[in-house]
C-alpha cells in the first residue's frame, strides 16, 4: 500500500454520476478516499479528486451549489499545492468555459474552452470505447497506453504546453491536461482496467 494511503484523499461529492466507481478504483489502487461535500475537509486535504459525468453546465452548477467548495478547492490546490486529479467532466471543469447549452464559466485553472466534438468522416460522436493515450512529453502520471473514453465534448487547450496527452478520433483530441500540481484526464481511469488503476496508483504517490 502506498505511503500516502493514510493521507486525506478528498473525493468531492457534488452529484457526479461516477462518484462510487471512482471511489472503488481509488481503493483498488491502494488509496482510502474520503467521499465528501464538506469544504473544510477539501481545504485541508492532502490530495483531491474531482469526478464528473454528464453536462458541463450541470456539473459546474452542482459544484458551485455547495457553499465554499470552489474556494476550498482553490485554497488546497492553488495555495497549498495539493495534488489534484480531474476525471472526465471533472477535467473539463478546469477550463475557462464550457459551451454546452450556452456558455458556462469553468474553474479557469487551465486556459481553454470545452466545445462539442465535430464529427469526422468515419468517426462517431460520442467518442466511446478504448483508444490510445499519447503523451505530449514526460509526465510522472501520464504514460502511453490505452484507456476507456466516453464523451462528446473536447477540451481545446489554450497553451499547448498544458495539453499533456492526446488521442486520435478523426484527428488529435485532448486526452489529458495539466500544469504544476494539477492533472485532468478525459478518459475514465475507473473503467480503464490495469492502465487506469496504475495511473491512480501513481497519483496517490505523486509529489509535484
Amino acid at each position: 500500500m502506498p505511503a500516502e494511503a493514510a493521507a486525506t484523499i478528498a473525493l468531492i461529492d457534488y452529484g457526479a454520476g461516477n462518484l462510487r466507481s471512482v471511489e472503488n478504483a481509488l481503493k483498488a489502487a491502494g488509496g482510502a478516499p474520503t467521499v465528501t461535500a464538506d469544504p473544510d475537509i477539501v481545504a485541508r486535504a492532502d490530495r483531491i479528486v474531482l469526478p464528473g459525468v454528464g453536462a458541463f453546465a450541470a456539473c459546474m452548477g452542482g459544484l458551485t451549489a455547495i457553499p465554499g467548495m470552489v474556494a476550498a478547492m482553490e485554497t488546497a490546490v492553488m495555495e497549498r499545492g495539493a495534488p489534484f486529479l480531474g476525471v472526465c467532466v471533472g477535467m473539463q471543469l478546469l477550463a475557462d468555459a464550457g459551451h454546452e447549452h450556452g456558455r458556462t464559466p469553468g474553474l479557469g485553472w487551465i486556459g481553454g474552452d470545452v466545445r462539442l466534438m465535430t464529427p469526422a468522416p468515419g468517426c462517431k460522436v460520442p467518442h466511446m470505447g478504448w483508444n490510445d493515450v499519447v503523451p505530449a512529453g514526460d509526465h510522472p502520471l501520464i504514460v502511453p497506453g490505452e484507456a476507456y473514453y466516453l464523451h462528446s465534448y473536447i477540451f481545446d487547450v489554450a497553451d499547448p504546453a498544458e495539453r499533456l496527452a492526446t488521442t486520435d478520433h478523426g484527428g488529435p483530441i485532448t486526452a489529458a491536461v495539466g500544469r504544476d500540481n494539477i492533472v485532468g484526464v478525459q478518459f475514465h481511469p475507473e473503467k480503464s482496467q490495469a492502465y487506469g488503476l496504475a495511473l491512480l496508483a501513481r497519483f496517490l504517490e505523486w509529489k509535484p
